[in-house]
């Protein structure tokens, strides 16, 4: 008996170390293929947990303000909303970026004025975009929503709307972008 779970162990460590031998011998391969397999299937799930715990280290406050606002897509929108019961435009911007510990301004306007003002092609993902009711970049912002790159952002749109994924292409010049990261 002793020696019978020595040998499977021998060849299950064979088996291991040099898989294809022991398959090619038939010497217990069935065994040795389900130790190889288990074996593998556990480090490239350890390996993959590794990889996630890197990503999330390195991702930037831009990053996870830009997917962590997806997250939030189809609440309903709520005049002077801040909180998952509903939002407005500044009230979900500021709610996003104070989940990653920024605090910033609480209105759309006052956000912008906090913001530095950079160009479409410095903005990055996670970054404001600010709607003016004009051309000219230093008037009145009456929305914002989170960028997401190209001409999409999230924002929270108007009475009877919901936070949703959306394009600002219509807006034409009336757009600025802002930052607080870079």
């Amino acid at each position: 008996m002793r020696r019978t779970r020595l040998a499977k162990a021998t060849l299950t460590a064979i088996a291991i170390s040099v898989p294809a031998a022991g398959a090619a011998a038939g010497v217990g391969a069935g065994t040795a293929h389900a130790a190889v397999a288990s074996a593998s299937q556990q480090k490239a799930v350890t390996v993959r947990a590794q990889q996630a715990k890197a990503a999330a280290r390195t991702e930037s406050f831009d990053m996870r303000a830009a997917n962590y606002v997806k997250g939030l897509e189809g609440i309903r929108y709520r005049y002077g909303g801040s909180t998952r019961a509903g939002f407005d435009c500044s009230g979900l911007t500021q709610y996003v970026y104070r989940h990653f510990g920024k605090a910033i301004a609480r209105t759309a306007n006052s956000q912008f004025r906090e913001f530095r003002r950079i160009s479409k092609a410095r903005a990055w993902g996670g970054d404001l975009v600010f709607f003016h009711d004009s051309s000219n970049p230093n008037s009145y912002v009456y929305h914002v929503g989170i960028y997401e790159g190209g001409h999409d952002m999230v924002a929270a749109t108007t009475t009877g709307g919901h936070v949703e994924w959306q394009s600002f292409a219509w807006a034409g010049n009336t757009v600025t972008f802002g930052t607080i990261t870079h």
